[in-house]
């Protein structure tokens, strides 16, 4: 059981660790990055079977959604922190005469809190480990009580591989977690709900903690199916993402947008894929991933009797198992409650829309909350790259869905309900990371433009010198 006074003596042996300087060392973070991914690789079993326990994840699945991510992560950091971490050096300019360069320091915030949530518990945990590890700073790692056999295998493996004044996992629920927001921690990283990161950002700015948050989006995420989109392809890859955990994922599609002149088409292809992919009955695959707890079991249960009339494929579940299969509610209405909030579960509404007023959907999606993920599919590619490039949400896809968050070198979050910050590659480095400037000044030939007086000619003079140097 943890206390107040216990999680506050593990923030300062932190604290007085990372004061050592022992972390600043770039030799020293790819020794630590080099650890966590035999670590990974050592235990490999043991997190996969934690990933069954909480998530029913066949091991297959656990390897692409969790295990793999994560060494594909600590790899990309291996590559390039050397790079990343150098200090900048710039021209300093004319106004700072004599002085001709500066450096700019990529420096660590130092003691970082790490807050994780169930839905992956190893990748989202592991995977912003390695980049507060890539900074320079330590982490204590306040894992998820939904996922508990995970939680239980990180603290197991995290120990045997790192001092706990470096790295350590709390684990504990509410109660647990706001011990830890009420110590001051230096860089505060909070995977979840945007209900929750509301708490998260009033503690923190009782210490002015620099904060990122990766939400999933107060209203969820957008696929758009236009009437000239393959609806096939579109239909083998909804079905594929819906199904991945069981639709518990931040960037799952949470309700889909279709051109009425092409949805019962689309609507048959989906139902062959589901169908094709995972069974008739999807709650008796022992593939098909269960939902966390009960509670979100009697949601879909509940949504899933509300719009009976409207279900068009599933609708069933095994409460003891804790499965819901994916169910497809159509046709809905673009203001319906359903559609206005995230679900992350594996139900599935429809909104149909007339092609020709495909704006009008666009419009409905930029007045409500930002979503995490966008998704379009569709052959006009110049339409789609202008609408990518004009709506505002995290990330997505043109005829794809999901693995844009697994291109390497680029950044991942979202933007107001659906987060701030950015993490992956060498932007999670960034992220992790405060990039102070100094100025390298001389002792000769110093000139008094910048002193008293400013006043008469001498002022005169120095205002067109100053002129002068400002092109």
């Amino acid at each position: 059981m943890y206390t107040q006074e216990t999680v506050h003596g593990i923030v300062e042996k932190q604290r007085a660790f990372f004061r050592t300087g022992a972390t600043l060392g770039v030799k020293f973070r790819i020794e630590q990055l080099k650890k966590l991914k035999q670590a990974v690789i050592d235990n490999r079993e043991m997190l996969e079977k934690a990933l069954w326990e909480d998530l029913r994840k066949s091991r297959t699945e656990a390897y692409l959604c969790d295990l793999g991510p994560v060494i594909v992560e600590v790899n990309e950091m291996l590559k390039g922190i050397r790079k990343w971490a150098r200090p900048e050096k710039h021209y300093s300019g004319l106004m700072c005469f004599p002085s001709t360069s500066a450096e700019v320091y990529k420096m660590p915030y130092g003691v970082s809190l790490i807050i994780s949530p169930f839905n992956f518990p190893i990748l989202l945990t592991l995977g912003v480990l390695a980049a507060s590890i890539s900074g320079g700073n330590t982490a204590v790692l306040k894992t998820s009580s939904k996922s508990a056999a995970s939680t239980a295998a990180l603290k197991q493996m995290i120990a045997a591989t790192f001092p706990e004044e470096y790295v350590t996992v709390i684990d504990g629920g509410h109660d647990v977690a706001d011990m830890c927001l009420s110590e001051r921690f230096d860089k505060i990283f909070y995977t979840g709900s945007p209900a929750v990161a509301k708490h998260v950002l009033e503690m923190a700015s009782k210490n002015l903690t620099s904060v990122a948050l990766e939400l999933g989006g107060e209203t969820g995420n957008w696929c758009i199916i236009r009437r000239d989109a393959d609806l096939k392809d579109a239909a083998r890859k909804i079905a594929f993402f819906k199904l991945c955990n069981a639709g518990q994922i931040c960037i799952n599609i949470n309700q889909i947008a279709v051109a009425e002149e092409v949805a019962d088409e689309f609507l048959c292809e989906l139902k062959k894929e589901f169908v094709r992919q995972i069974g008739e009955k999807p709650e008796e695959n022992p593939e098909y991933p269960r939902l966390i707890t009960e509670k979100v079991y009697d949601k879909c249960e509940r949504l899933t009797a509300q719009y009976a009339g409207r279900v068009v494929f599933g609708g069933t579940g095994d409460r003891g198992e804790v499965r819901f299969s994916p169910t497809v509610i159509y046709p809905v209405g673009i203001d319906e409650d359903i559609v206005r909030h995230e679900l992350f579960c594996p139900l599935l509404p429809v909104v149909p829309f007339r092609d020709a007023e495909v704006g009008k959907v666009l419009d409905v999606i930029a007045e409500r909350e930002h979503p995490l993920s966008m998704y379009i599919f569709t052959s006009d590619k110049k339409w789609a790259k202008r609408v990518m490039s004009t709506q505002q949400f995290g990330g997505g896809c043109i005829n794809e869905v999901c693995i844009h968050m697994m291109v390497k070198g680029v950044p991942f979050n979202g933007t107001g309900h659906s987060g701030m910050g950015a993490y992956h590659g060498e932007w999670g480095f960034r992220e992790f990371t405060h990039p102070q400037t100094v100025l390298n000044g001389r002792t000769h030939m110093n000139l008094p433009l910048r002193e008293h007086p400013y006043s008469g000619n001498a002022g005169k003079i120095k205002k067109r010198l100053l002129k002068l140097f400002e092109r």
